[in-house]
C-alpha cells in the first residue's frame, strides 16, 4: 500500500492563502478566481481537495454553492448553534411561494407569478424578496407594458445552500400524491 506523499511548503501556502480567501470572502469564490491566484503548477482540484480534506470532520466544512466555495457550519452542529444563534426571520409563506415560482420559471414576470399562484401578489412580498437579495430584475419582457422578469440571485443559491439551479429539487418530486380515496369528495 501506497504513503500519501507528504505536500510541499509550496502546496501548504498555497493552501493558507486559499483558506484565507474563501474566508474572507462575503460571497462564495468561483472556482475561476481561486484558480487565478494560484501557482502554474498547482491545479485548482488538488487545492479544493486540500482543503476540503483539511477540514473534514471540523466544526467548518468547504461548500460548494452558487457556483462558488465558501465555509459553513457543519450539518451535524446545526441543532446545537441554533439554540444559541437567533435564527433569521422567516418569509411569508406567500413570499415563500412566489420565490418557488421565480425559482423554477425564471425569467418570470409578476402577472405570471400571479396567475401560477392563482393568488394576486403584493408589493410588500416583492419587496421583501428584494431586501432579502434572493430576486432581482432580469430584464423586461416584450409585450406591451414591457413587465419586469423576475429571476433569483446567486445569494439565492447560497442562502439554500444550492451550486445552481440544477440543484433544486425536481417540480415532480415535489407534488403531494394523495391516495385515491382522499383524490375524492365524499358525497354528503
Amino acid at each position: 500500500m501506497s504513503e500519501a506523499v507528504p505536500p510541499t511548503p509550496a502546496f501548504e501556502e498555497t493552501l493558507r492563502l486559499a483558506e484565507a480567501l474563501v474566508f474572507a470572502a462575503t460571497e462564495p469564490v468561483p472556482l475561476r478566481a481561486l484558480s487565478g491566484m494560484l501557482p502554474e503548477n498547482i491545479a485548482v482540484e488538488e487545492v479544493v481537495a486540500g482543503l476540503r480534506e483539511r477540514f473534514a470532520g471540523r466544526g467548518v466544512e468547504l461548500a460548494e454553492v452558487a457556483g462558488g466555495l465558501s465555509f459553513r457550519t457543519s450539518p451535524d452542529l446545526a441543532a446545537v448553534l441554533k439554540r444559541i444563534i437567533p435564527s433569521p426571520r422567516r418569509l411569508p409563506r406567500a413570499a415563500m411561494e412566489s420565490l418557488a415560482i421565480i425559482a423554477y420559471h425564471q425569467p418570470v414576470t409578476r402577472p405570471e407569478i400571479e396567475e401560477i399562484r392563482g393568488a394576486s401578489l403584493a408589493q410588500t412580498t416583492m419587496d421583501a424578496l428584494l431586501e432579502a437579495g434572493l430576486i432581482v430584475p432580469k430584464g423586461r419582457k416584450e409585450v406591451p407594458g414591457r413587465p419586469t422578469l423576475w429571476g433569483t440571485t446567486p445569494g439565492f443559491l447560497a442562502q439554500f445552500g444550492l451550486r445552481d439551479l440544477r440543484d433544486l429539487p425536481r417540480r415532480e418530486d415535489l407534488l403531494v400524491n394523495l391516495p385515491p380515496a382522499a383524490a375524492t369528495a365524499p358525497d354528503v
